[in-house]
């Protein structure tokens, strides 16, 4: 005989309401976690430290510092290369720490499960 309404097994409300909160708890530890990755800033270099690039947590080219020896104005295409070595590692480091704290965070609530591609 089926029961009418509510949900199935009587006990769903109460669980629904402590989800709800966990939901809430982890919103609030994602907002405060980007706004720490956001202040932070991440450094890189390449051609032996000859160029030198800092991006922001927000993915911002913040500063690029390049040494008095790379800057040859017959190979451009050099100092261009190193530059963009530079800067996309900086920005790796960025999406490293960020994927890195995002898993903590989900494991810490029991979600994502080793799930390749969720957090």
């Amino acid at each position: 005989m089926a029961k009418r309404g509510g949900f199935p097994g009587g006990g769903m409300p109460g669980n629904m309401a402590n989800l709800m909160k966990q939901a809430q708890k982890m919103q609030r530890q994602m907002e405060e976690q980007t706004k720490e990755m956001e202040a932070k800033e991440f450094t890189a270099t390449a051609g032996g430290g000859a160029v030198e690039v800092t991006v922001s947590g927000k993915r911002e080219v913040m500063k690029v510092k390049l040494a008095e020896e790379v800057v040859d104005p017959d190979d451009i295409e050099m100092l261009e290369d190193l530059i963009v070595a530079a800067t996309n590692e900086a920005l790796r480091k960025v999406e490293e720490e960020s994927a890195s704290a995002m898993s903590k965070l989900a494991g810490g609530m029991g979600i994502g499960g080793g799930i390749p591609g969720l957090f």
